[in-house]
């Protein structure tokens, strides 16, 4: 995806609040080290999750590995090919979850939109859903 421009350079891209209780964040290598035990910690609740069923992540990666992913998404989002947020408690800015805007890959939609939150948090799973639906 790096590469492909998304949205106009003109277009103001989201960030902050979604809700009270959620705040967005760009997603970078920065949020690695915490970004890996929100989502290591919960791979059976985010494979639960609607928009994650049947798909090849998540999967076992080291934390290299994570740093890796986490700085293709820091591109795409300076790219503006896709925008890749750490969703996080403003309370104790602890991680919460992700959300994913990427292309859509047909011809009926123009983004895809994922979200996962951790499992210990999965009261948040709807509320997020709704706030980035809205």
């Amino acid at each position: 995806m790096t590469g492909t421009l998304f949205v106009p350079a003109s277009f103001d891209v989201p960030r902050g609040p979604v809700t009270g209780r959620l705040v967005l964040a760009p997603l970078g290598p920065d949020h690695n080290d915490a970004d890996y035990a929100a989502w290591t910690s919960s791979i059976e609740h985010i494979r639960a999750t609607p928009c994650f069923a049947g798909r090849s992540w998540p999967r076992e990666m080291s934390l290299q590995e994570n740093l890796d992913d986490l700085e293709a998404h820091a591109r795409d989002f300076g790219e503006r090919a896709g925008f890749t947020y750490t969703v996080l408690d403003p309370a104790d800015i602890e991680i919460v979850g992700c959300v994913y805007i990427y292309p859509a890959r047909d011809d009926h939609h123009d983004a895809r939109v994922s979200s996962w939150v951790r499992a210990t948090r999965a009261e948040l799973d709807v509320p997020l859903w709704q706030a980035v639906s809205d």
